[in-house]
């Protein structure tokens, strides 16, 4: 599958797929089980895939379906990592198009719980990625043991990347966080991640702002941040598009040398910059795999198992010591 083609404008087409094979019903009744012998149709709702987590996830996820060769996958992603409108469409149209599961991993941690509750209810399984859903909005829902959390342990993949950057700068250095999505609970985590290596570290934290995962947003950010603080030494980015933003307003102040990055995801565009130490960490959270778990929970949950609460999966510490 081309993943310039599955965004948002080609919603429609890119879901038509989504239990194309299956039984199902129409109009407002659950979706029935699958009959024996045919495909359930299974979706998989990303964020942007212009992020390369997104496009590796897309990939990891076909490559696995086809090799399970028991489901058809139909495959999502929005415009840019603040599109919640088009994630609510795409599974809008997931249910209408009589999809068995939703696989997701929301923009939003609140504002995708009333759509995916109207998924539930329709008798579709749900199964969350990468971002958890707020647990409170969950329960308020009703729907909290209804759909697992597949993903991993941030705050600790954000500190341990943090504390590497401690090792570089040096204790009482400035620094600043580049925070990702204000609504989106990885994003949170992983600032409470950093901000427990800033404090173990003795780290002086004198900037912490958003730039909503984006490196063009993060470039700006950044260099708004270098002009209020010239003595900035490290930045801890909460994903490697951010650090990427980053990058570019460090080397165009000529201070490759003095400034070092701390990031998260480990995309293929940041290994050229921990092989050179501009990055001294980003930290591996699977992506591929964590689609793939998704789709094995939902294949499970359509055969009737019962699956709820957080499925921890791995993360590993990336430094130029082990990066690829």
């Amino acid at each position: 599958m081309n993943k310039k083609i599955v965004v948002v404008a080609g919603l429609a087409l890119a879901l038509a797929a989504c239990g194309k094979e299956g039984g199902g019903t129409t109009g407002g009744e659950s979706a029935a089980a699958p009959k024996p012998g045919e495909k359930p149709g299974v979706c998989l709702v990303m964020k942007s895939l212009a992020n390369e987590f997104f496009q590796q996830m897309q990939k990891g996820a076909e490559e696995h379906a086809a090799k399970r060769g028991d489901l058809t996958l139909s495959v999502v992603g929005i415009q840019n990592e603040t599109d919640i409108d088009n994630q609510v469409a795409a599974i809008e149209k997931c249910v209408t198009q009589q999809a068995k599961a939703i696989v997701i991993a929301p923009a939003d941690s609140r504002a995708l719980v009333a759509p995916l509750k109207r998924a539930v209810d329709s008798g579709v399984k749900v199964v969350n990625i990468d971002v958890q859903l707020e647990e409170g909005a969950m329960k308020s829902a009703g729907i909290a043991d209804k759909v697992p959390f597949v993903g991993p342990d941030n705050r600790e993949g954000a500190k341990q990347s943090g504390l590497e950057l401690v090792k570089a700068v040096g204790k009482d250095a400035e620094v600043v966080i580049l925070e990702g999505n204000p609504g989106a609970a990885n994003a949170t985590q992983r600032k409470a991640g950093f901000e427990d290596a800033i404090k173990e570290g003795g780290l002086k934290l004198v900037d912490s702002k958003t730039a909503h995962w984006e490196t063009n947003e993060a470039h700006t950010v950044f260099g708004n941040m270098l002009t209020a603080h010239p003595n900035i030494k490290g930045v801890l980015a909460a994903n490697d598009n951010m650090a990427l933003g980053a990058l570019k307003a460090i080397e165009e102040q000529g201070k490759k040398e003095q400034i070092k990055v701390a990031a998260f995801d480990n995309i293929p565009a940041i290994a050229s910059y921990v092989r050179s130490g501009a990055v001294v960490s980003t930290l591996d959270q699977y992506g591929a795999q964590q689609a793939a778990n998704g789709i094995d929970y939902a294949m499970k949950m359509i055969a009737g198992e019962n699956i709820s609460g957080w499925q921890k999966t791995e993360i590993k510490l990336i430094t130029k010591d082990n990066v690829g």
